[in-house]
């Protein structure tokens, strides 16, 4: 059975190839990455759209004039535009934010990138995740895309996962390095104050 965050995975993933498809034959694949990168930065900009986006008490038309607004404004293309008219007119407006992701994944998988995960405890501005993604694509030897996702748990560092690989740089990691050498040292007291008894 499909639960509803796989569905809404399978969502995002056809939109964003439909879209990505449709650049290609268009010969606008790097003007429509740009649209959605911009995209993704007003969201995280901007509560009102976020609202627009994801509130069930918005109406359709309502969410039509102000996606329409904001793609002229923000100066997007017309192919670009017209995507997102017709994810409000499908009632998919609630999935942008994960096409967005999709089709980044894509535009990087057609660029023969690597995607490396990352666990933040926080979330990270625009600048500390391009000095990010340049730290791991110097690391790895090729181009990287980062997939972030914010774990408060981790209390702070990184997580980062690269393929098999995983370097876990989080502080809830050192803590319990940290008390496992504490835990070991206090071993060691025990057995020496037992020898010397």
């Amino acid at each position: 059975m499909t639960t509803a965050p796989q569905a809404s995975s399978i969502v995002a993933t056809r939109y964003a190839a439909a879209l990505i498809d449709l650049a290609a034959g268009e010969k606008a694949i790097d003007k429509v990455e740009k649209d959605l990168q911009s995209l993704e930065s007003m969201i995280e900009a901007s509560e009102d759209l976020q609202s627009v986006i994801r509130s069930p008490l918005i109406s359709r038309d309502q969410q039509e004039k102000a996606i329409a607004a904001i793609a002229q404004k923000a100066g997007l293309q017309k192919l670009t535009q017209n995507f997102l008219g017709v994810l409000v007119q499908n009632g998919r407006l609630y999935a942008l934010e994960g096409i967005l992701k999709a089709a980044a994944n894509e535009f990087s998988k057609r660029r023969g990138e690597v995607t490396a995960q990352v666990q933040v405890a926080n979330d990270l501005s625009a600048e500390q995740k391009k000095d990010l993604q340049s730290v791991i694509s110097k690391a790895v030897g090729s181009d990287v895309s980062l997939e972030i996702e914010v774990d408060p748990d981790i209390l702070g560092g990184t997580i980062v996962t690269v393929g098999s690989r995983m370097i876990d740089d989080s502080v809830r990691r050192k803590l319990a390095r940290l008390r496992s050498a504490m835990s070991k040292q206090a071993n060691e007291n025990v057995t020496q104050i037992e020898e010397v008894g």
